[in-house]
């Protein structure tokens, strides 16, 4: 479905800005990927989904949230996009799934900060579906940029690696 929604924003892209919401979208893996594509395509993106449940608040308990990523990515006329793709957990659920972590660090991210993390997840997953509804879905922003920030941030960054540079 992402691919789907992906393509036709390139094809005809929003003359300002455009909300796609996608109900019943499970999308598993790299959302960077979609924004990626999207802002080699002129346009900045920001994807949200939902997931299941896999987030227990820091104090512990049941999961309450999906670790729910979050990806955002912004087009550049001096290299490539600039392109952040987090997830609210210390570790993906990809990652518990493949044993690179045990099911034990499925844990909001921050440490002592946790809260932080958690209360993100719980705001992303409200949002996606108080938009989407009860099943899983995605929520994206597209839009036509105004403004290209991205190399003043390279020049003020100084050779730092930031997210989506190679």
């Amino acid at each position: 479905m992402l691919a789907r929604i992906v393509e036709s924003q390139l094809f005809d892209p929003p003359a300002r800005a455009r909300l796609i919401v996608a109900s019943r979208c499970f999308p598993t893996g790299y959302l960077g990927y979609w924004v990626r594509k999207l802002a080699e395509g002129g346009l900045v993106a920001v994807l949200t989904t939902t997931s299941p449940p896999r987030l227990a608040h820091p104090d512990g308990g049941e999961p309450l949230a999906g670790t729910n990523p979050l990806a955002i990515a912004v087009p550049s006329s001096d290299g490539p996009p600039l392109v952040a793709d987090v997830s609210m957990g210390k570790v993906t659920y990809g990652d518990v799934l493949t044993g690179a972590a045990p099911p034990e660090e499925l844990v909001p991210f921050g440490g002592e900060q946790a809260h932080k993390a958690f209360a993100l997840a719980v705001g992303l997953h409200m949002l996606v579906s108080s938009l989407a509804g009860e099943e899983h879905g995605a929520v994206l922003l597209v839009a036509r940029p105004e403004h290209d920030p991205v190399p003043g941030l390279r020049a003020r960054a100084a050779g730092v690696r930031l997210p989506g540079d190679g």
